[in-house]
Formats: C-alpha cells, structure tokens, sequence
C-alpha cells in the first residue's frame, strides 16, 4: 500500500505529452494492465470504448473512492488508456481520447451494490486482479470484492469476471456474491447520475427488454458520455433510485453466478455522435446471460 501510494504521488508530480503508439500496439484490439505507478487502477479496453476500476491504494490517496466503474472516450481503434495515464493528465484530450467521466461515490458504467430497505449498499475497491487475457484480441480478467455489510441483514462478497471483446461497446459480466445468509438478494446495478457535471442527460428505462440506457449532457470542450445496463428479463426487479445513480434491478441466489452487461459511448468518438444512434444501438443488442 505504501510503495503504491508513493508511486502515485510521483505519477501525480509529472505531466507529459502522450506518446505516440508504435506500429505494433496499433495492430491490438484490447489491453488489460494494472496501473502501479497511479494506485492500482486497473485500465481495460478494446477498439472502441475505454474502462477502469480502482484499486485499494485510491482510497487513501483520494478520498472519496467506491467500486464503480470508470469510461474513458477514445477515437482511436487501437489501446491508448496506460500511454495516457502515464502523461500524469488523463483529463487532458491529447488526440486519442480523454478522460472525463467522473465516478466518485458512484455506481459509473454498471457497478453493482445490493438493494435493502430502499438503499444501496456497496462494497470497498478491488483486491486480487486477476487477468486471464491481457489481448491483442480481447480483454478478461477477475477481481474479488471483500466483505461488506448490508445493514444489519447479512454480510456479502463479490467475485466478478469482466470480458471485453472486440466490436462492442459491451463488458459482459459475471458476478458471483457470497451472503452470510442463504435468502434471495435484490442486486442494483447502476448508471451514475452527474458524471460528467451537474447537469442530468436523458434516461431511458425499457422494462420489457431490462435495460437502462443514458445519454450524458453534451459539455462545452469534450462532447456528450453514453452508458447503458442490460441484465436478464427472467431476473429483472424494476427500476429504483438514488441521489447519485439510476438502478436497475435484479433477482439474484447467493453463490450462483449471473451475468450482465454494461457499456458506454463517446460522442467525440468515430461511432455514436448522437442520442439516437447509441439508443438504436443498445436496442439492437442480442446479449448471452448464461453463466
């Protein structure tokens, strides 16, 4: 924890210019990396949208931190997220893509928390990364979400496989959550609210196909973030809310796997330049939820 913290407050004492990608990193379509000089963020992505987690060393470093997922824009096909972090200003477009999505205390791009007595519980950061495929071609790797309470009810535990593959804007995940108590569980899984700053996109709840869909406000100097959820119909449990994410819900049986999937968009990316196209798009989807 200490090196990490280290390694980040130096991370944080130097900007760059991005270095350019060499003809060989332009040929892969997906990166897994842990990012040790900057806290232990975990960065993956595939030719068209960007994601990190975080890890324990952040919570530390930059209160308030939560286990939500992070989207970066990209323009690019080819990975770019360690070469930006590395310039000490991943806020800053230089060309390839640009992070402004702010997490926070958030659920981001689908994270995950459980749902009791109207309130969302989630857990701390990420432990154990483990990557199974770090590319060219697609991106897999598990990370372990330790013990949380859910009030006074019961304690949970979180193991969850993400898989990103090529062409899609899509993670598919895999989550498995341990419970003190063998009851049924009510999952939220989220879209953060403000991500991107104090003004609310648009938010669209499709109930027959379970899925929630956003389009961020378009900001001055970078453009307009896209994020949907969709999870299985056999275990959707309606819609809910709080102050800082729209939740989807969903059934789930301690320690039998379910799977969802989440993505997100940019519209300064080649892609999706409009509301309409991301919705389109998220309707056309065909997603597997068999674990």
């Amino acid at each position: 924890m200490i090196t990490a913290l280290v390694a980040g407050a130096a991370w944080a004492q130097q900007h760059k210019p991005l270095r350019t990608a060499t003809a060989e990193e332009q040929k892969a379509r997906a990166a897994v990396s842990i990012a040790d000089y900057r806290f232990g963020d975990l960065l993956f992505e595939n030719d068209r949208i960007a994601f990190r987690i975080y890890g324990r060393p952040l919570e530390a470093a930059e209160p308030p931190s939560s286990s939500g997922i992070d989207a970066w824009g990209k323009r690019v096909r080819w990975p770019f997220m360690d070469r930006q972090l590395r310039t000490g200003d991943q806020h800053q477009d230089q060309g390839e893509g640009v992070d402004f999505y702010n997490v926070g205390t958030g659920r981001g791009v689908g994270g995950l928390g459980i749902w009791h007595d109207n309130k969302l519980w989630t857990s701390r950061n990420y432990v154990n990364p483990r990557i199974a495929v770090a590319g060219p071609e697609r991106a897999a790797f598990s990370v372990d979400y330790p013990a949380w309470p859910v009030d006074t009810a019961r304690t949970v535990a979180e193991t969850r496989q993400f898989a990103l593959a090529p062409g899609s804007n899509f993670i598919r995940m895999t989550s498995t959550i341990a419970s003190s108590s063998s009851q049924p569980l009510t999952v939220a899984i989220g879209i953060s609210k403000r991500p991107t700053g104090t003004a609310l996109g648009s938010i669209l709840k499709d109930a027959d196909k379970a899925r929630l869909v956003w389009w961020g406000p378009d900001t001055p100097d970078k453009g307009a973030m896209a994020a949907a959820v969709m999870v299985d119909p056999a275990a959707f449990a309606g819609f809910a809310e709080d102050a800082d994410n729209y939740l989807i819900l969903v059934r789930v049986t301690p320690g039998k796997p379910f799977v969802y999937h989440a993505g997100a968009a940019w519209s300064g990316g080649p892609d999706f330049k409009r509301e309409p196209d991301w919705q389109a798009y998220v309707q056309q989807q065909q997603p597997d939820f068999n674990p």
